[in-house]
């Protein structure tokens, strides 16, 4: 569980990362998950890797969105099952909870970086793959697109990860329940239905389409953008009164920023908006 021999340099449209691929283009980041073999599973490398990408994200202000998405018609089958699940088996409780810990710092990243992410989710999308596609702010999905936490699958808990935490506020607690006592399948159609997914696409343009959303994204005022991602995830845990009072805060910071000024601006000259980010 080593760090890898990688560090994320920035900026990251020069970065080569060992564990996944990375684009940059239009301000877009896209994160393919490229272990198509073997349904892009993650290995201890690939998490940390995966980890300090993000992490690099909210460092990187050419980067205003991100995609994340796998190779080969698969989003991803989850931790490895060689690579992760057998050298487990063998681990001590110190290492065990170093693992554990590791694996929710990449959910920690995800949530903490800055820019928005969609997650462009195509055949199997189980594990920790299926937790990947809910840390993302917006899911795409192909018809056939199937997503599993399959914790309780291998006798464990569905305490993985965030996703009790996170999975219900998304589909609702008696349905996240569902899933995570069972380790059943979600198809598509439940997925959109619940609210997991925003819209199914064929397979020809889910990435296409969720790179779109995400330069949609991109083009628009970052800063707030930033701050709305921020508020959905303090305001979890705030009463109704305390977030009206956080976001009367951070509205007056939009206020304070160029890009408000440009939009009103534009408004009164009837043209569309440029956003600079500032």
């Amino acid at each position: 569980m080593s760090r890898p021999a990688n560090p994320v340099t920035l900026p990251l449209a020069d970065y080569t990362p060992k564990h996944f691929l990375l684009a940059v283009v239009d301000h877009v980041a896209t994160v393919t998950l490229n272990r198509p073999e073997r349904k892009n599973p993650l290995t201890f490398e690939s998490y940390r890797e995966l980890t300090d990408f993000f992490r690099a994200c909210a460092f990187d202000e050419e980067v205003k969105a991100i995609v994340v998405t796998g190779a080969g018609g698969n989003f991803s089958s989850g931790g490895d099952v060689f690579e992760i699940i057998g050298p487990l088996v063998k681990m001590d409780t110190k290492g065990l909870t170093a693992f554990t810990r590791m694996t929710g710092d990449l959910v920690k990243a995800m949530r903490a970086c800055p820019q928005p992410i969609v997650a462009a989710v195509e055949g199997i999308c189980a594990g920790a793959g299926a937790i990947v596609a809910m840390a993302s702010d917006m899911r795409l999905a192909t018809g056939g697109a199937k997503v599993a936490f399959l914790f309780n699958k291998v006798g464990l808990a569905g305490c993985d990860m965030g996703a009790c935490a996170i999975l219900p506020r998304i589909i609702g607690q008696s349905r996240a329940s569902e899933l995570l006592y069972t380790g059943r399948f979600m198809t598509a159609e439940e997925g959109e239905r619940w609210g997991f997914f925003s819209r199914i696409v064929t397979p020809d343009q889910v990435l296409p389409q969720a790179q779109l959303l995400a330069k949609q994204v991109a083009e628009g005022p970052n800063f707030a953008n930033t701050m709305t991602k921020r508020m959905l995830a303090m305001e979890w845990a705030m009463s109704i009164e305390e977030a009206i009072e956080a976001e009367a805060v951070a509205q007056a910071l939009c206020m304070t920023t160029a890009d408000f000024e440009r939009a009103f601006e534009a408004f009164a000259n009837k043209v569309k908006p440029v956003f600079q980010g500032n």
